[in-house]
């Protein structure tokens, strides 16, 4: 897979989590090289859901 495959997935799950998560923001989304750890945090803070309830979430998207 290359980096504009995996960008365009990306692209798609950020808009089916937006779309379950209306009070989501692209700034939310935002996965930047050093910065995971920030949006896993933004994410659990505003879904209510551990890390591991969102990756299972997201895996059935």
């Amino acid at each position: 897979m290359n980096e504009t495959t995996a960008s365009g997935m990306w692209d798609q799950l950020k808009g089916k989590i937006k779309q379950a998560y209306a009070d989501l923001t692209d700034d939310d989304l935002t996965y930047a090289e050093g910065k995971e750890d920030e949006m896993w945090g933004r994410l659990k803070e505003k879904t209510g859901k551990t890390k591991d309830e969102i990756h299972k979430q997201v895996a059935d998207m």
